[in-house]
């Protein structure tokens, strides 16, 4: 029987926002593969081993699913969120770049609810204009190139969404990007703290960049910056459809 590599995304963290192709693909997997917590939210089955590795090992993770595949087993690799975004669809491509001989097994990337829209949803829709993401974490970049995109991204008037925002290791690189949204956006502009979105620990916080603190926002929190136009109408938060004639007004 074929092997097949599937790359999943289990959304946010509730169950109910994982889909059914997702469903049905674990359903038929004979090995998981990915980090720690989101293995644990596989239930064990007869017929199904569970391969959980710790963060930073996306490449060895991407080759032992390969690896397995070539032999004939059914791999689901599992992001959280969307596989797509900052996840491990891409790790598995670079892998497979690196190795030719896998190139003949069947892979298909799964898509899953990301993060950053869970979060807008959730507080009504700040994304509802041009946009971008921006991972913060220095791991895979220099923090010089965050700095860069974040500070062009803010100068576009782009609404922007960080993942990774804030971790122990590295507490002190979001006041600096704190510091440059103040150097760009105005004191006005809304910011959204959206931790652990649809799971029992979620926390919502909105407020405007002159209130914001490094402490509103670890790694379990999506970070959504409102471009100039983005506004509250009652207890939600959106950003017009339309922009103004003449670009950006920050």
């Amino acid at each position: 029987m074929s092997g097949w590599v599937v790359v999943a995304g289990l959304g946010p963290g509730a169950e109910d926002l994982v889909t059914p192709e997702v469903r049905a693909a674990l359903a038929q997997a004979t090995d998981i593969v990915g980090y720690i917590p989101y293995v644990a939210r596989i239930a064990p089955r007869e017929g199904l081993t569970l391969h959980a590795s710790d963060n930073r090992v996306e490449l060895e993770r991407a080759h032992h699913a390969l690896q397995m595949a070539a032999q004939g087993k059914r791999v689901v690799i599992v992001s959280s969120g969307d596989p797509g975004v900052f996840a491990m669809a891409s790790a598995l491509f670079e892998r497979l770049e690196e190795i030719p001989e896998f190139a003949h097994i069947d892979i298909r990337i799964l898509p899953g609810i990301t993060a950053m829209l869970a979060a807008a949803a959730r507080v009504g829709a700040p994304l509802g204009h041009d946009f971008c993401a921006i991972n913060l974490s220095d791991n895979l970049k220099p923090f010089d190139l965050v700095e860069h995109r974040l500070r062009h991204g803010a100068r576009g008037d782009f609404a922007m969404a960080f993942y990774n925002p804030r971790s122990k290791s590295r507490p002190h690189q979001f006041a600096r990007v704190l510091e440059v949204l103040r150097e760009e956006c105005e004191p006005t502009r809304l910011i959204v703290f959206a931790r652990a979105v649809s799971t029992p620990e979620e926390m919502v916080t909105v407020v405007t960049l002159d209130q914001a603190t490094p402490e509103m926002a670890d790694m379990r929190t999506v970070v959504i910056v409102g471009n100039s136009t983005t506004r509250r109408v009652g207890a939600w938060v959106y950003t017009p459809r339309s922009a103004p004639d003449g670009g950006a007004t920050s």
